[in-house]
């Protein structure tokens, strides 16, 4: 069985207990350090394979080329920067939605998806995530400021109605042109906004109803469109509105933030009957000051109450120099050894030794 015939029948809440794992993203500051420890050349794709990883995320973003090199969205238009996410952001002043319309906005004929399914066809083996990141809360943060987004959901909600339907039309449009040249050479839509801080939402769920679900939705619709699931990611406490995620048509979750309000396992195992999950170990804390037996321990106990539709990872995909490479290897070989012992490459100049403070 693959990797992606594997993390399929988990997707599908069909696991049969055989265990999936993904790295994650490791900072471009940790890829020399886990290629050194591991005896591997310094690229992500070479420490995936040392660890089995399953999956792969490849994000369909970089298909975007403006002729003049101009991004997709530049929430800085017209001003010299903003320094903290509360600044006031480049449409702050609007008071009419018709003021939206100087802005440059991005237009699908600039799409070229040609390097993307290309790189995609290189892990058929492997489950692939991939779309539009279609980050639109915080794209329409940026373009407010985030205390004043808030704000304007009260004082002026059409502007925020107005805006945010800019935002996604592009990514509605951009991920429709995306699927439909991917055919079956990948089976996840990802996508992904941070709705939560460490103790709850930004916003009320009542606000998340009524400004941020129906483009949820809209994104959603697309995936579905073309068979595909639906994965979201979040950072933060979200477990307030994760039947709202169910009943628009999310099918796994990622990342499970494990120390915020709400989202350990114990607390998640309400939702297994209608998600499968991608995450779940602890990667605020516990990752770096852990040993690897401990990693492994964590490991099991998560999978025990969220498997076996569980794909184990980080809480958090971007894996920072701090985690040592040894909780790492502990991690992917703990997400397969209750079924199969996988063995691994010699680990090169002892760096892999347990304990709490090892590092490479």
């Amino acid at each position: 069985m693959t990797s992606r015939e594997k993390v399929s029948a988990i997707f599908n809440r069909r696991g049969n207990g055989e265990g999936a794992m993904w790295t994650g993203h490791p900072n471009d500051a940790t890829i020399p350090l886990f290629a050194s420890a591991f005896g591997v050349p310094p690229t992500r794709e070479a420490i995936f394979d040392y660890l089995q990883d399953d999956c792969r995320w490849i994000v369909a973003d970089s298909g975007y080329r403006h002729p003049e090199g101009a991004p997709m969205f530049n929430t800085a238009w017209g001003m010299e920067g903003r320094f903290t996410l509360s600044a006031e952001g480049c449409f702050a002043p609007a008071e009419t939605p018709d003021e939206l319309d100087k802005y440059p906005w991005p237009q699908a004929k600039y799409l070229d998806f040609t390097d993307v399914y290309a790189e995609i066809d290189k892990h058929q083996d492997k489950m692939v995530f991939t779309g539009m990141w279609a980050c639109f809360f915080h794209i329409v943060s940026d373009f407010l400021g985030m205390e004043n987004y808030f704000i304007k959901m009260y004082e002026n909600p059409a502007l925020v109605e107005a805006l945010t339907e800019r935002v996604v039309d592009f990514f509605v449009e951009a991920n429709d042109l995306f699927f439909q040249g991917l055919g079956n050479r990948a089976d996840v839509m990802f996508f992904g906004n941070d709705f939560g801080t460490q103790l709850d939402l930004f916003v009320s769920p009542e606000l998340f109803r009524k400004f941020i679900l129906p483009s949820m939705k809209r994104l959603i619709a697309v995936g579905k469109k073309y068979g595909k699931k639906i994965m979201l990611h979040s950072c933060g406490s979200i477990h307030r509105i994760i039947p709202d995620l169910i009943d628009a048509g999310a099918d796994i979750i990622h990342p499970i933030q494990a120390q915020a309000a709400g989202m350990s396992a114990d607390h998640l195992k309400q939702f297994k009957d209608n998600l499968a999950f991608v995450g779940g170990i602890d990667a605020q804390s516990f990752f770096v000051n852990a040993t690897p037996e401990e990693i492994k321990r964590e490991v099991h106990r998560v999978r025990g109450i969220l498997g076996p539709n569980i794909v184990i990872s980080p809480s958090h995909e971007e894996i920072l120099p701090n985690v040592p490479a040894a909780n790492i290897l502990a991690m992917a070989q703990a997400s397969r050894e209750t079924l199969s012992c996988h063995t691994f490459p010699p680990v090169q100049k002892g760096s892999l030794a347990a304990g709490r403070n090892s590092r490479v």
